[in-house]
């Protein structure tokens, strides 16, 4: 009986998932069944690290505005700043508020200011 010869799809699948981890270390870039559990690894971690991305900015965000203000006075914290917006309906951001607070300071004390009255 003759041999048969074999097609080439799974050659060509086990060499895209190589591909993948060829920058991974050890077993992990040269054998094809931890290949592919190194591979799975890594885009579930990439997946979750996305969400986390964006909570760690809001953090930082957060962070960095609340030392700005109460840098400027002792009594005036965060969460009156951002309610204090939302009252006046000012339509700034986290994001632009720690920019603004990093690159003009005095500009931030204004807003702050004008809030309050």
């Amino acid at each position: 009986m003759t041999r048969i010869r074999r097609g080439y799809i799974a050659r060509r699948r086990r060499t895209k998932i190589r591909l993948f981890a060829s920058s991974f270390r050890g077993a992990h870039s040269r054998l094809t069944r931890t290949i592919t559990q190194q591979k799975l690894r890594a885009l579930v971690s990439a997946h979750r690290d996305r969400d986390r991305k964006k909570r760690d900015f809001r953090r930082l965000w957060i962070t960095r505005i609340n030392a700005a203000i109460r840098g400027n006075q002792v009594s005036y914290i965060y969460s009156r700043l951002i309610y204090n917006l939302y009252k006046a309906q000012l339509l700034l951001n986290r994001k632009i508020l720690a920019q603004i607070a990093i690159s003009n300071r005095n500009c931030l004390y204004m807003i702050s200011n004008e809030i309050i009255k």
